[in-house]
């Protein structure tokens, strides 16, 4: 009797510190209140990441860590990807783990991804388990939404100035610079924005745009050193004075001229160059 009592409590103890055990990885790492994915319960369940968190800012190379369940590898990995909001993948690889990965318990997993600077602001990170049945009922995956770390660089933009040159006779144009995201085209991004126009603080400074609102760029072109820039209609609609027209081109021209790589302008509104911003 003795040793089957013995037996009982030995069974109980056993259970309670398994149940503990059990209750440290569940509720430390993905109770319901702690979990950021609730439209996710199922994968949650299996693999939960450490790093990066949701809505973090990240930049390349991306190091991915956490912890995952053995069953969401195969052969000790499974896929990620990187991608943009518009669904582009900007990255992928595998994901792996240094532990024995045949076992339903968590293991820890690593990844690196390197990527280039994306042209949207937000995107997700999906990882997705191995799934050698290749059957679609079998496939799951969590998707953690985060926020690419804009590079930026400066440009320079230029607009007529009430204060330097207040009889707007010497027609000059002054640069202004602005913080814009990375990219390789430089020239069309500073034409953006100076067709933006001048914002509160640089009205403060005297300056002014003799662009009219509402023009767009159709094409920019550069080759041999010259830029070659085409414009809608709105350039030139109601443009009237021979100061108001030869200050747009001068705008528009200095602006571009910044760049080591264009020494000429030719203006075009919807292909044509003749007869275009006449006084």
């Amino acid at each position: 009797m003795k040793t089957v009592y013995s037996a009982i409590v030995f069974l109980i103890i056993a259970c309670i510190f398994g149940l503990l055990a059990l209750f440290s990885i569940t509720s430390l790492d993905y109770t319901p209140e702690t979990n950021p994915f609730p439209e996710q319960h199922e994968a949650f369940d299996l693999i939960y990441v450490t790093s990066p968190r949701p809505n973090q800012e990240i930049t390349s190379p991306l190091i991915i860590k956490g912890k995952a369940r053995g069953t969401w590898f195969f052969e000790g990995d499974f896929p990620v990807l990187l991608l943009d909001e518009n669904g582009k993948i900007l990255a992928s690889g595998p994901t792996t783990t240094t532990s024995r990965w045949m076992t339903e318990d968590f293991i820890p997993f690593h990844a690196e991804l390197n990527f280039n600077t994306s042209n949207t602001k937000n995107g997700h990170i999906i990882l997705r388990n191995n799934n050698p049945s290749d059957l679609r009922e079998n496939d799951k995956e969590l998707k953690i939404p985060i926020v690419f770390k804009q590079e930026t660089m400066t440009v320079k933009i230029f607009f007529s100035n009430s204060i330097l040159d207040p009889k707007f006779s010497d027609l000059q144009v002054f640069a202004s610079e602005r913080q814009i995201p990375k990219t390789q085209a430089v020239a069309r991004a500073a034409l953006e924005e100076l067709l933006k126009g001048v914002t509160e603080e640089e009205k403060s400074k005297g300056l002014f745009t003799n662009i009219n609102n509402g023009v767009k760029i159709q094409k920019l072109s550069i080759e041999n050193g010259i830029a070659r820039i085409d414009f809608n209609e709105q350039l030139e609609f109601q443009v009237a004075g021979s100061a108001r027209v030869e200050a747009i081109r001068a705008q528009i021209i200095q602006t571009l001229k910044q760049f080591p790589s264009i020494d000429n302008v030719i203006i075009s509104i919807n292909g044509r160059t003749e007869d275009i911003l006449q006084p």
